[in-house]
């Protein structure tokens, strides 16, 4: 029991603190509830087809090639690769972090994970088409070219100032999962 309450205690928090809402300001308490569920709903419609697609691609795609296109030695192509993932990605950037988790397992290095994971957040497509036919080509392409050199400068700096200890601990961890 203590394990679920250590391991939850945000969410328990989170949850006391609605409640406590409710009691104080009933009105914002409904609404407090109402928004919770909300999002819960929209999460929980997103994460299950997620894990069986990570499910299947965890199958069906071996290792070997994934450290071959995605793994320390892949280069631009791995770079490259990692940005069209994140690019072409649907759905919240708490769905990116599974992904990543898997792409991590199967051996992608974390410079690629860095850029999925930027990719996914600032480029993904069905936003950026939107975008286009909402304010402009020219404005959105300009945002696609300062967003591009944001995420490969912030994912080198952030690959090469990860430790060599604390990088084996990332994989460590999350091949023990």
């Amino acid at each position: 029991m203590q394990d679920f309450i250590k391991r939850y205690r945000v969410a328990i928090a989170l949850l006391l603190i609605n409640i406590a809402l409710a009691f104080i300001l009933p009105e914002k308490g409904i609404r407090a509830f109402s928004i919770t569920k909300s999002n819960l709903l929209e999460m929980l419609s997103f994460i299950p087809p997620i894990f069986i697609l990570l499910g299947l691609l965890d199958v069906w795609v071996e290792r070997e090639k994934f450290m071959q296109h995605m793994g320390t030695e892949s280069g631009i192509k791995g770079m490259l690769l990692a940005t069209l993932l994140g690019t072409a990605a649907a759905g919240p950037l708490y769905v990116a972090f599974p992904i990543a988790g898997m792409l991590l397992r199967k051996g992608a290095s974390l410079l690629n994970i860095f850029i999925f994971i930027g990719a996914w957040s600032t480029i993904k497509l069905p936003m950026t088409l939107f975008e286009a036919s909402s304010i402009g080509l020219r404005y959105t392409v300009i945002r696609l070219c300062i967003n591009a050199v944001g995420i490969f400068a912030i994912a080198f700096i952030l690959d090469r100032s990860t430790s060599h200890q604390r990088r084996e601990a990332i994989y460590a961890a999350e091949n023990a999962s």
